[in-house]
């Protein structure tokens, strides 16, 4: 009886060892199929952002072209805007060099008119349109340097 007695309880242990095993295997069958359902979602979010990576990079070289495009526009229109500049600070000197001179004629007008003993001549008033223009201009090109004359 000892005998048999010692053989049931190495098959009982086997039994439960047996169960456990079973068990410890089911747990592992479990876990492997959320890491196979992991794995496949893994697969699909590299594959999404391997797209999203490769989108980003045309927008990326889409931006480089836009911004080389917008700054070739830009230096074409500064060339642009500096020839407009040159063009009328010349405009602008030679106006002035002109009305230096036109303010040199009025003045050896004035001298001349005041040696030959002339009188002087009359300003110009809105009441008196019979003067011709050009006289006009002169008197107020007249009254100019003299305020500037006194200015200074």
């Amino acid at each position: 009886m000892g005998g048999l007695a010692f053989g049931l309880i190495v098959e009982g242990a086997v039994a439960i060892l047996l169960m456990l095993t079973i068990g410890y295997c089911y747990v592992l069958n479990v876990r492997l199929k959320r890491l196979h359902a992991d794995r496949d979602a893994l697969r699909a979010m590299i594959t999404d952002l391997v797209r999203a990576t490769d989108m980003a990079n045309g927008a990326i070289q889409g931006m480089k072209q836009t911004a080389a495009e917008a700054d070739a526009q830009l230096q074409a229109r500064l060339q642009e805007a500096e020839g407009f500049n040159t063009s009328i600070a010349q405009h602008v000197h030679a106006g002035n060099n002109l009305l230096e001179k036109i303010s040199q004629i009025a003045k050896t007008a004035r001298e001349a008119e005041a040696e030959k003993g002339l009188p002087a001549r009359e300003q110009y008033t809105p009441e008196a349109p019979r003067q011709p223009k050009a006289r006009n201009a002169l008197s107020q090109l007249d009254r100019y340097t003299r305020s500037k004359g006194e200015a200074a």
